[in-house]
């Protein structure tokens, strides 16, 4: 197995070539080590490699590895589907939430981010492939959510997510990328506050050179940056 310090030297450059090609600063792009079912062994190695986002998707997994590693100066991001009943766990240690897909789940975060006197820095996921078996909200109703979202205290919605199909071929993904870039433009002309919506998370493992050419400013990378998962 290599180390982690050599993938993420390599993904570094894989992010500066991606950059070059699209005519982007790296400094835009932010990487997300997606550290589900990592040992917390593992995960301070690429700490220490450099490794500055940290993404979970499962709160009470996230929650004793952020005990683990409180040593660390670490951005902790929860990039799962999120039950409204563990907002409480996740708004505790979370510095931003990937995936608000729901009404519901906007209020429940805003009343337990309000309880600790925080405004947390949110972003929306939408289900483009309007696939079944993912979450998030649709296209069309992304605009209400939105609204919706915005007007809440304790809520700081700082851009969108997708989490599009997947296919061999990363480049049959540009197209929802690229729509997802397009529904942000388009949410920016609406909103109160367009200065602050300026994130797309997109691109993964086997995508993320794609996503960074159609915009992304977080890609959340796992199996390229750890290895393979066990389990």
């Amino acid at each position: 197995m290599t180390s982690v310090a050599e993938n993420l030297s390599a993904i570094k450059g894989r992010i500066e070539a991606a950059c070059l090609r699209a005519g982007r600063e790296p400094s835009e792009v932010h990487l997300v080590g997606v550290t589900k079912t990592v040992p917390v062994d593992r995960i301070r190695e690429g700490v220490k490699a450099g490794i500055l986002i940290l993404g979970e998707n499962y709160v009470q997994e996230a929650r004793t590895k952020v005990d683990a590693l409180a040593d660390l100066d670490i951005s902790w991001h929860f990039i799962g589907h999120l039950q409204s009943n563990k907002v409480k766990m996740a708004v505790d240690w979370c510095h931003c939430i990937h995936t608000l897909d729901r009404e519901s789940l906007a209020r429940e975060l805003d009343r337990q981010a309000r309880k600790l006197g925080k405004k947390i820095p949110v972003l929306i996921q939408v289900n483009i492939g309007d696939e079944e078996t993912k979450s998030g909200v649709s296209s069309e109703n992304l605009f209400a959510l939105f609204r919706m979202a915005s007007s809440l205290e304790g809520l700081d919605i700082r851009g969108l997510m997708i989490l599009p199909p997947y296919y061999d071929d990363p480049d049959r993904v540009r197209p929802y990328f690229r729509k997802l870039r397009k529904l942000l433009l388009e949410l920016k002309q609406e909103a109160p506050f367009p200065e602050r919506l300026t994130e797309l998370s997109m691109g993964m493992s086997n995508d993320f050179e794609v996503a960074i050419e159609e915009g992304a400013t977080l890609i959340r990378v796992g199996t390229a940056l750890f290895g393979t998962r066990q389990g």
